[in-house]
């Protein structure tokens, strides 16, 4: 008898590591949870699926600590158990690696992650831990950065390696591959198979369909708080699991013909020094955005990406004046609100704190980048406001209290939808997106990906930064790739492939160029 077969068998006659029963928890007109049942074998990879606002990350908060149910019990190992706070979860052998990280971002890397471990270990043996580790799974983390210096990416890279370092008996992983590159999801799926061949239990919840099928054995599904079905993904199709998850299949994504016009964006030899040591260097950085058409960067996170959309955006303004163009202005010195005045608009990688105020409520976030309801004196319009917000609320179907609701209480992906229409909705000549599906349900990233395509066929030029390759092909007509602080030459949708774009991530085109051309030349030759 192998191994394996003796941990399947055991895993069966095993109690489940991870039992709940009767989990409620509502909030003020809010009902998260209702009546939750879920059940987890050992070494067994659990999908919780389900659109935004369904509840799944308030359940999983409840399972670490972080949030108290209103009912309902919860059994580890056949245990009774009541987690009252994080610490407990891990001293149980939970761990969780959260969609909104938990991080501070005054320490390094290495201090937020020895805080999650205890006193056992010295920060050394932390941060040796830590190269350890990002080096076994390819994820690429230095445990001197501070974090505030990290993008989002990277960040989340933190919580892996985290939770990873816990040993955990039950992992929780809330949208783990949201920013990461597909080589390192590949990694991360590695590394988690082997978890579950050892034991470990992982409650694993993503909106990449195609994920939860190669990954999970099972699948809870839950539709506006309660579980709407269970089944097992493999033997489910991506249309099957989105009938489950929102009662439909999405949408599928109209063809356009593409009309390109004049270039609204155009950034020619762009060198821009770091602002911090943890920072990347822009060195000759060239693209160019024309109206009507969608435009992609890929990459992987911290190679340049977020210096170039603080140049582009106005938050950073050391640039050369004639750098940046926008509609044939130079803008490289430009302040945001002066860009934003010639029609550009931007939505960060960042959802709360730079994209929207927390403590606002959703019309005044309207107010960030929008003034269609101030009058010319100053005076701001409430009824038109709220009227704004609603709209926005209706066409991108945000779950939340209303246009009152504030910010922060909005699940990731409502807040992200909110956000998008917010700057779609404005009718911009440009538009800059970081990540605009990140932690979306499938349903509302079609709907956000069709209104960036119907945006681009009514003129506007659209600038995407992207590290979710399916995302970028589906949508794009052409493709640059963004390494060590460099872009890449521009790539047709037609001939990009994940092989290359994977290739250029490294920073490796240059050969593939010259070899491309050379092998031209000889068709053309012969």
């Amino acid at each position: 008898m192998t191994a394996l077969s003796t941990l399947t068998e055991s895993a069966v006659s095993a109690p489940p590591r991870l039992q709940l029963a009767g989990i409620s928890k509502s909030y003020p007109g809010v009902v998260a949870n209702s009546d939750i049942a879920l059940s987890v074998l050992p070494g067994q990879i659990h999908a919780v699926l389900g659109e935004n606002g369904a509840g799944k990350s308030t359940l999983m908060k409840i399972i670490y600590g972080s949030v108290k149910p209103d009912a309902g019990s919860m059994a580890l190992d056949g245990q009774p158990v009541a987690v009252r706070n994080p610490q407990e979860a891990r001293s149980l052998g939970i761990s969780m690696v959260f969609q909104h990280f938990s991080l501070f971002d005054t320490l390094t890397v290495a201090e937020n992650v020895w805080l999650g471990l205890g006193k056992h270990l010295s920060l050394a043996e932390v941060s040796q831990r830590i190269l350890e580790t990002t080096q076994a799974y390819g994820l690429q983390l230095d445990p001197t950065r501070p974090v505030h210096t990290l993008s989002v990416g990277e960040r989340q890279r933190i919580e892996i390696v985290r939770a990873l370092l816990t040993n955990p008996k039950l992992l929780i992983l809330d949208e783990p591959t949201s920013v990461l590159t597909p080589q390192a999801v590949e990694n991360l799926f590695v590394t988690l198979r082997t978890l579950a061949a050892e034991g470990c239990s992982i409650l694993y919840i993503s909106h990449k369909l195609h994920e939860i099928r190669a990954l999970c054995t099972a699948c809870t599904v839950l539709r506006g708080g309660k579980v709407s079905g269970k089944c097992d993904p493999r033997e489910e199709s991506n249309a099957s699991l989105s009938r489950l998850m929102i009662g439909a299949e999405p949408p599928a994504l109209e063809r356009r013909i593409v009309k390109t016009g004049d270039i609204v964006l155009d950034v020619r030899q762009l060198d821009l020094a770091r602002e911090d040591q943890f920072g990347v260097d822009l060195n000759q950085v060239a693209l160019q955005v024309r109206a009507g058409e969608v435009v992609g960067i890929a990459g992987v996170s911290g190679n340049g990406q977020k210096e170039l959309l603080y140049a582009l955006s106005g938050e950073d303004t050391r640039a050369a004046s004639d750098a940046i163009t926008v509609r044939g202005q130079s803008a490289g010195r430009m302040s945001p609100a002066r860009r934003r005045r010639l029609g550009l608009h931007f939505v960060p990688e960042e959802r709360l704190g730079r994209g929207a105020v927390p403590t606002l409520s959703l019309a005044r976030n309207l107010l960030l980048t929008r003034k269609d309801a101030v009058s010319s004196g100053g005076w701001i319009s409430g009824a038109k406001l709220l009227a704004q917000a609603r709209q926005t609320i209706e066409r991108y179907k945000v779950k939340c209290g209303g246009p009152q609701a504030a910010a922060k209480s909005l699940s990731g992906g409502n807040l992200q939808k909110f956000i998008m229409g917010r700057e779609i909705d404005a009718g911009p000549a440009l538009l800059i997106v970081s990540q605009p599906t990140w932690g979306v349900d499938v349903g509302a990233s079609r709907q956000i990906r069709g209104e960036l395509l119907k945006l681009a066929g009514a003129g506007c030029a659209v600038l995407v930064v992207s590290e979710e390759l399916e995302e970028l092909f589906e949508i794009c007509d052409r493709l640059y790739v963004m390494a060590k602080g460099q872009l890449s030459p521009s790539l047709p949708r037609a001939d990009a492939t994940v092989e290359k774009v994977g290739l250029w991530m490294s920073g490796l085109w240059a050969p593939a160029v010259a070899a491309e051309a050379q092998a031209a030349g000889a068709r053309h030759a012969a």
